[in-house]
This record gives structure tokens, C-alpha cells and sequence, in this order.
């Protein structure tokens, strides 16, 4: 059983206290590590360091920060098989899904790395004569990053990377589900040399991340997570008027038009409801089909759900995992028992399984309404919810009516409905013929309850700038 340390200041640190965190495999349950359950007084003195060294980092030229980052992206490439193991075994996932994870997290790296010579201000003309105004784009100072369980390294890469190139220094909080990949990435940092200061990894409670959170000299907090924990980190960002950046719930709906291409839409559809067993941001949480297609759409989507295999994908990666603990697994159970009583259809799975680990089989519900609970709320599962439409205007008023807003999807061959339900879909994405896959260069940020700001591309970037104008008479 591995035993980490925190890495704070640029070196791995014992602990002031003996208290630590149990990391178990859901696949087997079995625990495989111990980390550090960080104090108050230690989550205050890494933003401390990590402000101290602010102070430098954000003073070297962005073309020197991007040279760090680039050899940070090399150290992951290197290092991938050894965080895939270790994120393999604290998630479920495969070793090959794993790994990817650290190579695919070292591309949005070296992405970021790549504005060194694009982050630009502007010159806006003045009212006055003989002066020049000029916005600066500067760093915040320091980011607390809470990362999600379900794409721990590449969700780190992708708020740390455009952190840092950007001026900042960071504390990064994984999640308690799945630290073990984060200081595995720490000691990539640590090969590739980042100054000491600048990436600081810790686990600990929420009462600490509180603690952590609040400090005078944090600016930003960037959350992957829930509606719930973007309450609390907006109640933590009181504390000193903190900048939130959020990705919330998300609950993505799918529009099956009657000229779709069927087969494709109903393989995508089970492939992103059944990828980590539906432990996806963007998964397709509810789908709504044409009456005249909607048996045979059905039919196709129960034969493919019904196909699914579950089990342990250390052994086999053809298998659907587990979900990141019980009380995740109690949770969508009550969803689909839930939406049995009011009447859905069970078409396949819904029955939680015998022996270790937290599987729960594909499972696919016909006869939904769009009232009930399990098209409401968020089941992070792989559940799939059918829905039947008469025509777009229908499809379009129920796919936003809807408290979240954060991927939504379309399948039709019909340009003019493509663009109708673009222009008009109420969410920060839509993928026509296509499921969600949250392109690096775009800009990945929800509506409504799905959150504020958001990651990726330039404007995920800017995100962790703050501006100052300069009014210069002359």
C-alpha cells in the first residue's frame, strides 16, 4: 500500500499530523494508499509559498514560463505509464485509458504553453486628446484548483496549465477519491523543474480546503464538481472577493431527429453513456427522439445497453467500470427505482450486482416524462432516460427547460434544423452528429446552474488574467 506526501514549496513534506486519508480501488474496494490529511496551519503556509513565489513567477517573460511547461508536458509523456497506473487504480479505469489521460493532459499543457507570445491587451482610443489608453492583461496571484474524481489528471492540466502560463502559482486539492495521479504529476513537476513554489499539491478535509480557500492571498478558485460544492466555493470567495471559475452539473440532453443516421446516433449515445460508467460531465443524460423513429431508435439503443459488460478493467478493458464509490452507486439505484415508481419503463440493467466493487450495469429507461426526477436531476451514471417528441419546436422547448445548460447534442442531416437548434439551444455547447468531447482549443463553460467562467481555449485562458488600464497623458 503506497504512503504519499504532500509537495509544497517544491519538495515532497511530511505531514504535522498523523491523520490520513484512505484511497480505495472501486473496482476491488480493497485500500491502496494512505495520504496526508493536511492541517489548516499547513493549507495556509503552502498559499504562503505559493505566494512567495508569485512574486517571481509572474515577473518572468511568458516565453520563459512556457519553456517550463513544456518540459512540465514532456515529464507527464515520460512519466504516463506510472500515473496511469496509479490512476488506474484509485478510479477503475483501464491502464490504457489511464495513461492516455497523462498524455492527452501533456498536449492541453503544451497547448497553453503556446500563448506565451498570444496573451494580448488592447489599445482603446481615448476621449481626450494627446493620451493613450492602454489594457494590461496580468496574473491574479495565486489559484486554488479543486479537482474532480472523475478526469483528475487531465481536469489538473487543464486549470493548472493556463494558470500558470498566465503568471500565477497554484494549489492544486485533488480529490479525496483519486489523489494518488496528482502527486504522481507532482513529481513530474518536480523532474521538470518548476521553480519551488509555483505547483503545490495537498489533500485534506473540506474543513481544511475551507481554511485553504479563505486565504487573504488567494484570488481564484477554480472548481470542477457539483451545484452544491459551487455553493460553497462562492461562499468561500466572499471571504476576499475571490474570482470563481465553475463547472457545475451538467445534464445533456440529445436530440434524435427522424432523418438521423440511427446506428451512428444510438453507438455515440451508448458509448458516452457507458465510457466511466457515465462519470462524465457532459454524458448524455437524457435523450429525446422523434415519435415516428422513437421504437426503433429504442430497440437499437437496448440491444447496444444490454450489450454492455461489467467488471474489473484491470483484468479486461472491454468492461464498463466501476462508479467512485457506494454512496454513488446508492444514489443512481434511488434514481432509477425512483423513476420505476413514476412510472418509466426498465428496458435493461437496474439491478445492482453482486460481490466487490461499485458496478452498476447500463441501464436504459423508455416512457420518461419531463417532470420526473431522473430527467430533473443529474445521475453522473450510466442511465440513459428516453423521451419521445412530435417536432423540434417540442424537442427544443424541453431540452431547455431545464435547470443546467452546460453540452447539449443533435443528430439530424438537415442543415436548416442544425442551425435552428443552434441558434437557439439554451447551453454553452452543442455537438451535431457527434457526442461531447470538450475540444481544447474551445471554450468549455456552461449556462445557467452549469456554472461561471469556464476552461479551455483563449478565453479559458484569461480567465486567470485580471486587467489594469493605464491612462497615459502625453
Amino acid at each position: 500500500m503506497r504512503q504519499d506526501r504532500n509537495f509544497v514549496g517544491g519538495q515532497f513534506v511530511e505531514s504535522s499530523s498523523d491523520a490520513r486519508i484512505s484511497v480505495y480501488n472501486p473496482a476491488t474496494e480493497a485500500r491502496i494508499a494512505l495520504v496526508p490529511a493536511a492541517s489548516a496551519d499547513e493549507a495556509r503556509q503552502a498559499v504562503d509559498i505559493a505566494a512567495t513565489a508569485q512574486k517571481r513567477w509572474g515577473k518572468l517573460t511568458s516565453i520563459e514560463r512556457a519553456d517550463f511547461l513544456r518540459r512540465f508536458a514532456d515529464a507527464l509523456v515520460a512519466n504516463a505509464e506510472v500515473i496511469g497506473q496509479a490512476l488506474a487504480d484509485e478510479s477503475g479505469k483501464s491502464l490504457e485509458d489511464a495513461s492516455n489521460e497523462a498524455r492527452y493532459a501533456a498536449e492541453i499543457t503544451r497547448y497553453h504553453a503556446e500563448w506565451a507570445r498570444r496573451i494580448e491587451g488592447e489599445i482603446i482610443p481615448s476621449d481626450s486628446p494627446d493620451e493613450n489608453l492602454l489594457l494590461q492583461r496580468e496574473p491574479i496571484g495565486v489559484v486554488a484548483c479543486l479537482i474532480p474524481f472523475n478526469y483528475p489528471v487531465y481536469t489538473l492540466l487543464r486549470k493548472v496549465a493556463p494558470a500558470l502560463i498566465t503568471g500565477n502559482t497554484v494549489v492544486v486539492r485533488p480529490s479525496n477519491n483519486t489523489p494518488t495521479s496528482a502527486f504522481e504529476i507532482a513529481r513530474a513537476a518536480e523532474q521538470a523543474g518548476l521553480p519551488a513554489g509555483v505547483f503545490n499539491v495537498l489533500t485534506m478535509d473540506h474543513a481544511t480546503a475551507a481554511h485553504l480557500c479563505t486565504h487573504p492571498a488567494v484570488g481564484l478558485i477554480t472548481l470542477t464538481g457539483s451545484v452544491n460544492a459551487g455553493r460553497t466555493v462562492l461562499e468561500y470567495c466572499k471571504a476576499n472577493i475571490a474570482k470563481p471559475s465553475l463547472e457545475l452539473g451538467g445534464k445533456t440532453p440529445a436530440i434524435i431527429e427522424a432523418d438521423a443516421d440511427l446506428e451512428k446516433a444510438a453507438a455515440d449515445l451508448v458509448r458516452s453513456k457507458t465510457t466511466h460508467c457515465g462519470q462524465l460531465c457532459t454524458a448524455i443524460e437524457r435523450v429525446y427522439v422523434q415519435e415516428s423513429v422513437h421504437d426503433r431508435f429504442l430497440a437499437l439503443l437496448k440491444d447496444r445497453m444490454a450489450a454492455v459488460r461489467i467488471g474489473n478493467r484491470a483484468e479486461d478493458a472491454s468492461l464498463m467500470g466501476p462508479l467512485v464509490n457506494a454512496a454513488a452507486r446508492k444514489h443512481i439505484h434511488g434514481m432509477v427505482e425512483r423513476a420505476l415508481a413514476e412510472g418509466a419503463v426498465l428496458e435493461t440493467g437496474g439491478a445492482v450486482p453482486e460481490g466487490p466493487g461499485h458496478f452498476y450495469p447500463a441501464t436504459l429507461l423508455s416512457g420518461c416524462r419531463q417532470d420526473m426526477e431522473i430527467i430533473r436531476e443529474e445521475s453522473f451514471g450510466p442511465i440513459m432516460p428516453v423521451l419521445k417528441y412530435r417536432d423540434i419546436d417540442e424537442a427544443l422547448a424541453m431540452a431547455n427547460d431545464h435547470q443546467f445548460g452546460l453540452a447539449s447534442v443533435l443528430y439530424t442531416e438537415n442543415y436548416r434544423t442544425a442551425m435552428r437548434v443552434a441558434n437557439n439551444i439554451e447551453a454553452g455547447e452543442i455537438y451535431i452528429n457527434r457526442t461531447p468531447a470538450d475540444p481544447y482549443q474551445g471554450f468549455h463553460a456552461g449556462w445557467k446552474r452549469s456554472g461561471l467562467g469556464g476552461d479551455d481555449g483563449k478565453h479559458g485562458m484569461l480567465e486567470f488574467t485580471q486587467t489594469r488600464l493605464v491612462v497615459m497623458k502625453y
